[in-house]
């Protein structure tokens, strides 16, 4: 029910109820270097943000923006912490942690995908997460490789 039906008291109780942290996966934490340089700027925009919200002069505005701050400060302080940076694959010879892959599909739509961290990926701009079940099924295999994807085969056409 919404607090516009409720006594007011409620209504500033509800404002005032803490929002649950962000999930941290399970999965270890690998970034890309472009990545790691996401989270750092992630971390800055969450700190200015925070300051800004210290700066309000409506209480709970300032409560409510403070507390949205600050917990993204906590999460991507543990992301930072817990981040293990990987650099630009050299070896194009298997779809590995960083890889760019080319894929075509049995309609002959072609697709391609970078492999990257849980926090960088961006499926609509081209970069998987490396837990995705697509990125599992596409690792540690080879150009001409045929890989099964939800009962429909895809054949690996580039590794870069």
């Amino acid at each position: 029910m919404s607090v516009a039906f409720v006594r007011e008291d409620s209504a500033a109780t509800a404002q005032e109820i803490s929002l649950p942290e962000r999930p941290i996966s399970p999965h270890p934490n690998l970034v890309t270097l472009s990545g790691l340089a996401a989270l750092e700027q992630a971390m800055a925009s969450a700190r200015a943000a925070w300051e800004k919200a210290q700066k309000l002069d409506e209480l709970a505005e300032r409560r409510h923006a403070a507390e949205l701050a600050a917990r993204d400060m906590r999460y991507y302080a543990e992301r930072l912490n817990s981040a293990i940076a990987r650099p630009d694959p050299v070896d194009h010879e298997i779809v590995g942690f960083g890889a760019r892959v080319t894929i075509e599909r049995e309609d002959k739509r072609r697709q391609t995908f970078r492999i990257v961290g849980e926090d960088e990926a961006d499926p609509r701009n081209g970069s998987i997460s490396y837990v995705s079940p697509v990125a599992r099924a596409l690792l540690g295999k080879r150009v001409g490789d045929v890989v099964d994807l939800n009962g429909r085969e895809v054949e690996i056409l580039v590794i870069a």
